[in-house]
């Protein structure tokens, strides 16, 4: 039996496979070289609102995307070290980290009418359906 809904919005940008799992939110920028330990698997900047939490298998609900190639590069890195986020969504995303989670196979949602990570409540259970650009809210 499938999860409820409970709440569900619509994205303008969406790409990748449809994914299920707990998410990280915070009104925060994203950057793959600043923010994280990728060795770890943990946001690594002090002050950063995730600080210490692991981002591994989690949907990460976020303001912005930071950085550029490299920041893209090492998505590609963390996929294969299987030691990565299931998905993204943010309220911006620049082109360079879009690239970046397309190839590394990254499910990404970008662009809602209002803000997603007051919308989201940290540690809610998602259902991102890019087909139809949807996050949705499960209960």
């Amino acid at each position: 039996m499938s999860a409820i809904a409970v709440a569900s919005y619509t994205s303008c940008h969406a790409m990748g496979q449809p994914v299920e799992a707990e998410c990280l939110s915070a009104h925060d920028g994203f950057s793959a070289r600043y923010d994280l330990d990728r060795l770890k698997g943990t946001f690594s900047r002090p002050s950063h609102p995730l600080f210490g939490q692991s981002y591994h298998g989690k949907i990460l609900v976020l303001n912005t995307a930071k950085g550029g190639v490299a920041s893209a590069w090492m998505l590609y890195e963390m996929k294969s070290r299987d030691l990565c986020p299931v998905a993204i969504a943010f309220n911006i995303v620049n082109p360079i980290l879009a690239q970046g989670a397309a190839h590394a196979g990254i499910t990404m949602l970008a662009g809602f009418e209002g803000d997603i990570t007051q919308r989201v409540r940290h540690g809610a259970r998602l259902r991102l359906d890019p087909a139809r650009r949807t996050p949705e809210v499960l209960g």
